[in-house]
């Protein structure tokens, strides 16, 4: 019925902890193990995560075929949206001769250290590489009908083009698929087929888990539109359903279409405004912290403004003034409660009391320590992903 080709790795990721085997073969076939028993999972297996894929077995109950190889690939994060460090480097990853996977309908992932040659009736491809995504049919693959699932940096690659839309239309003219799907993170992502070019929106959830999210999309969309036979937006919008189920609770398989049909769920709407970062930056630890939250916004086209960049070190006589005169000029406040810096705490009182919106970050503080903000309608949260997306959203 449905088979998965794509790698099955380590993941480690520092805050929040996590430790374990998964990658997005591995991730996609348990996100469907619900709906299809004993699905097929077609990947490169190596004995150093023996127990990662034994567990995969017995937890999904997954079949697990494919070539022995003698390395496996390791992914290490920071946080769930950094970008990981690959061991060994992706450019001293041996490549592996292609498997073949036959069936009715494959979801194939693009993986490090080789390829899934295709034949299908239906095929969803996902080409999973920022740096080099190789087109579907050049290792030979073929399928009746075709899906592209891919991001606006892969889409960039692909086609020469950074344009989102005309990107799409090029995959569309030059790459065999009928249906072209742009993730857009919190965009939504535009989806083409014929046609037709609609936006389904991204839908928030309470906490943010990132890693994999994309492997859910891509396997949704694979079960509703592949095996289902739902028409493609019907079938985006239930995978970005799923996927705002998985990154709220990080559980694995996804819910079946009618709870994710009924699941209550808030878009996102794209928003227009500036963050201000109230944190402490004192010690390479917190300069770290404010180096990151501003790149990972500024990466999401934010503006931002930080007291550290924007204004620099200096005495209060010198900096007090012109860091709030640049929170008047943001809408919403991400601040760093973390240490209880008296500046920040300064700065978060400033803002309730300007009515501007305030996400706090509070990791490891007593009840005590953010009653204030808590009670004053500061949005407290407990990792660093999930500020950003809150902060973000707030603009909405």
């Amino acid at each position: 019925m449905i088979s998965v080709a794509g790698g099955v790795y380590a993941e480690r990721c520092v805050e929040p902890h996590w430790d374990d085997v998964y990658g997005s073969g591995g991730r996609a076939a348990a996100a469907l193990s619900a709906e299809i028993a004993g699905i097929k999972l077609y990947t490169y297996q190596s004995d150093e995560i023996g127990d990662g894929l034994e567990n995969l077995i017995g937890a999904y109950g997954i079949d697990i075929n494919g070539p022995k190889v003698s390395k496996s690939v390791d992914f290490h994060y920071m946080h769930s949206l950094a970008d990981p460090r690959i061991t060994p480097r992706p450019d001293a990853i041996s490549l592996n001769d292609p498997f073949d996977v036959s069936d009715d309908v494959v979801l194939r992932f693009g993986m490090l250290e080789g390829s899934a040659k295709v034949a299908a009736d239906r095929a969803i491809y996902d080409p999973q590489s920022a740096f080099d995504p190789r087109p579907f049919s050049e290792n030979g693959s073929s399928a009746k009908q075709l899906a592209l699932v891919l991001n606006r940096l892969e889409a960039s690659k692909f086609t020469g083009n950074p344009d989102a839309e005309k990107a799409v239309e090029i995959l569309l003219a030059d790459s065999a698929a009928e249906i072209v799907i742009l993730k857009m993170g919190g965009r939504g992502a535009l989806v083409a087929a014929g046609s037709s070019r609609e936006i389904i929106p991204a839908y928030k959830s309470e906490s943010i888990w990132k890693i994999g999210s994309g492997d859910v999309f891509s396997a949704s969309f694979a079960l509703f539109w592949g095996v289902q036979g739902l028409a493609p937006l019907e079938a985006a919008d239930l995978a970005s359903r799923a996927t705002s189920y998985y990154c709220g609770t990080k559980a694995l398989p996804i819910p079946s279409k009618q709870t994710l049909l009924d699941m209550a769920v808030d878009p996102v709407r794209g928003g227009t405004g500036r963050v201000y970062i109230a944190a402490p930056f004192f010690n390479l630890a917190e300069r770290w912290l404010v180096e990151e939250l501003r790149t990972q916004l500024l990466q999401m086209g934010i503006e931002v403004f930080s007291p550290l960049h924007d204004v620099g070190v200096g005495s209060g006589h010198e900096v007090a003034k012109k860091d709030l005169d640049g929170l008047d000029e943001c809408q919403v406040v991400l601040a760093i409660l973390n240490g209880g810096d008296a500046g920040t705490i300064f700065e978060v009182g400033y803002a309730v009391s300007r009515g501007i919106p305030v996400i706090a970050l509070a990791q490891n503080m007593r009840p005590e320590d953010i009653k204030m903000p808590e009670g004053t309608g500061c949005h407290i949260v407990g990792d660093f992903v999930s500020a950003i997306y809150h902060t973000v959203w707030t603009l909405a």
